[in-house]
């Protein structure tokens, strides 16, 4: 359900836990006890980077959702693993719920997944120094999960979690999403649409920023067919401009006519033309024969294409439609298109939760919290959820080169982080 702002209007004067207010005595005792896990967290980082949970290893991501599963159990938590269809080739989404009548209704998500397969040669967790760490997933998401898995441990051990509505969805496959979306993010969407208040944690972009818009992401398909013939006949009435002149008119008039909106890209991914084209969608590659005295009777491009709203992204695929439909001369054109993530549009109530946090942040003397440039983010499983309920993103651990061999987490920041985040659950469970 999404928030009535007036509703958080009303917390912003919340008399016992005043957003805005210097730390009361519960929260100090929070702050101190946030402090007394530091190495714990940490440990626990190490071991669950260390257990390999790319996408495509099952086994690997049931084994992450088997550790986390029993550190919420141990917490007072219910929890259950939701198994995808074989034919999906997906492990499934770990959930842990506590049930109460008390505060907001908290939806914290996470993933378990990561994008460094068995095959990776990249590991192990491995400190570098006081500050920062190496690690497959350890910036994104494993130390956000941690995040989520120690505030609330924190909010457990001073008995701080009665009556609570909280629900965690870590799912297994965010890095590469199992199809159909009705399926793999049915549940997710299920408990968003009971929730008041949605954060996710993905990595930060920063230790003084949040998320409250993503761009969505959509992939799309140009085909082109021509008239196969000898080069010396190209440009005529009888073979007209061929494939490969007809998918060059396509992309220029893209880059020409569809480009300039605010947040909206699109990229070709891919392209393949020739006289002979095979493409393989499930590894992403193909092949091509042709000759230069041959005139090309087949190109295939793929791309993506990243926006900020539905209208935006149904506007942006009408003007590609109508380009594709202009065929030249003797070839013919297809576009199609592929929902993958839909948007997090910034609206006001994401606003507001945000204003909500920098208080928080001011109150523990880290600074305030900004939104983040919804164009420098990638899509998430939090824009599944965000028709349905308002919220943040990038609530989880700092550090660099996400995706790559050389992924950090720093370490120094991530116990303030967990701090800020056991506040403000905290200041949020205890709304009247």
């Amino acid at each position: 359900m999404k928030i009535q702002l007036y509703c958080l209007f009303v917390v912003l004067s919340f008399s016992t836990n005043s957003f805005g207010q210097r730390l009361n005595r519960i929260e100090k005792k929070i702050v101190k006890q946030v402090e007394k896990l530091d190495i714990e967290s940490i440990d626990f980082l190490k071991k669950v980077v260390n257990i390999n949970s790319g996408t495509l290893n099952l086994v690997g991501v049931k084994e992450v959702g088997k550790v986390f599963s029993k550190s919420f159990k141990a917490i007072g938590f219910d929890t259950r693993w939701i198994e995808m269809p074989s034919q999906m080739n997906r492990a499934g989404h770990l959930f842990a719920s506590i049930e109460g009548t008390k505060g907001k209704k908290l939806l914290l998500i996470g993933h378990l997944d990561t994008v460094f397969e068995k095959n990776s040669p990249f590991q192990k967790f491995e400190i570098q120094n006081d500050s920062i760490a190496l690690g497959p997933g350890a910036n994104d998401m494993k130390g956000g999960d941690v995040v989520v898995l120690y505030a609330l441990k924190a909010l457990y051990n001073l008995d701080l979690l009665k009556d609570a509505s909280i629900t965690i969805a870590f799912t297994g496959d965010e890095e590469s999403t199992g199809k159909p979306l009705s399926i793999s993010r049915k549940d997710l969407i299920d408990e968003a649409k009971q929730a008041e208040i949605a954060l996710g944690f993905e990595n930060s972009t920063g230790f003084n920023s949040a998320t409250i818009a993503r761009r969505g992401a959509s992939g799309w398909k140009v085909t082109v067919e021509g008239n196969r013939a000898h080069s010396s006949g190209i440009f005529t009435e009888n073979t007209g401009a061929g494939a490969i002149f007809e998918i060059s008119r396509i992309l220029n008039s893209f880059y020409d006519e569809v480009r300039g909106e605010n947040y909206l890209t699109f990229n070709p991914g891919s392209l393949l033309g020739g006289t002979f084209v095979e493409f393989d969608s499930t590894k992403s590659s193909g092949s091509i024969f042709g000759k230069s005295n041959v005139v090309a009777q087949k190109a295939i491009v793929n791309g993506g294409l990243r926006f900020i709203s539905e209208d935006q992204k149904e506007n942006a695929r009408k003007k590609m439609r109508h380009i594709v439909s202009q065929s030249l001369p003797k070839t013919r054109s297809t576009i199609s298109f592929m929902d993958s993530y839909p948007a997090m549009g910034p609206t006001e109530g994401n606003k507001v939760i945000l204003s909500m946090l920098n208080d928080v942040s001011l109150s523990l003397g880290q600074g305030s919290v900004e939104a983040y440039d919804p164009g420098k983010r990638g899509a998430a499983d939090i824009s599944f959820v965000a028709n349905y309920v308002d919220g943040l993103d990038g609530l989880g651990t700092m550090g660099s080169k996400a995706h790559t061999p050389k992924e950090t987490v720093n370490l120094k920041t991530m116990n303030a982080l967990i701090q800020r985040t056991a506040v403000f659950i905290y200041r949020l469970i205890s709304i009247d």
